[in-house]
């Protein structure tokens, strides 16, 4: 990942925020499925899915990144960490 001097400065995390969203959506006749939408909310990365096991390796992935780096907290905010 490339910085410039304008980006704001980073800190790593050891807390992750996702948004998950579920829905059914009708295959045929009666017969219906879940669908998912899992957005990482710091990185805005997102992936649909239709099994649990999709869902699990998003989240499993995304929280075992060591490489992640998101902006840090605004000055103005209290940091409670």
């Amino acid at each position: 990942m490339t910085r410039s001097a304008a980006d704001p400065p980073v800190r790593r995390t050891e807390s992750h925020l996702f948004t998950v969203r579920l829905w059914t959506e009708e295959l045929a006749a009666g017969q219906f499925e879940w669908r998912g939408k899992v957005t990482h909310v710091l990185s805005g990365e997102t992936r649909y899915f239709r099994e649990w096991p999709a869902l699990l390796a998003f989240l499993s992935t995304s929280t075992m990144n060591d490489e992640a780096v998101h902006p840090a907290p605004d000055a103005r905010r209290k940091d409670w960490s």
